[in-house]
């Protein structure tokens, strides 16, 4: 079964890039402008989902910590993504299972989700 992620940013060509970097590492993608989406994974959640932090007014960190809040989807491994200097801070104030730090070289990117779904999270 391929493992399946959702990435959400607001910036169209991080989520371009992104999908075909994870597609070419065998992931299954979706991807998501809207951040109001990833709070609707219930019903067919991914496997992890790669978090921008700021997406066009709306606050990743808010989204996360309602995503690790409900127990449908508290499982769900999140990444969460940004510029900021302090996203390490923020992942884990927001209770994320990891961060990338943007710009981020692509190994970087693989690792991390390598290794969130190594931990057994998913």
């Amino acid at each position: 079964m391929r493992k399946r992620i959702l990435i959400a940013d607001d910036n169209p060509g991080i989520l371009e890039v992104v999908s075909i970097i994870l597609e070419s590492e065998g992931y299954e993608v979706k991807s998501t402008a809207d951040p109001q989406h990833v709070l609707q994974v219930k019903e067919d959640p991914p496997g992890l989902i790669l978090l921008d932090i700021w997406m066009g007014g709306t606050d990743g960190r808010h989204i996360c910590k309602q995503l690790k809040a409900d127990h449908l989807t508290s499982h769900i491994p999140v990444i969460l993504m940004s510029a900021n200097s302090d996203i390490r801070a923020i992942a884990a104030e927001s209770g994320a299972d990891g961060f990338i730090a943007k710009p981020f070289e692509i190994d970087d990117l693989i690792n991390q989700i390598q290794s969130v779904y190594a931990s057994g999270n998913s």
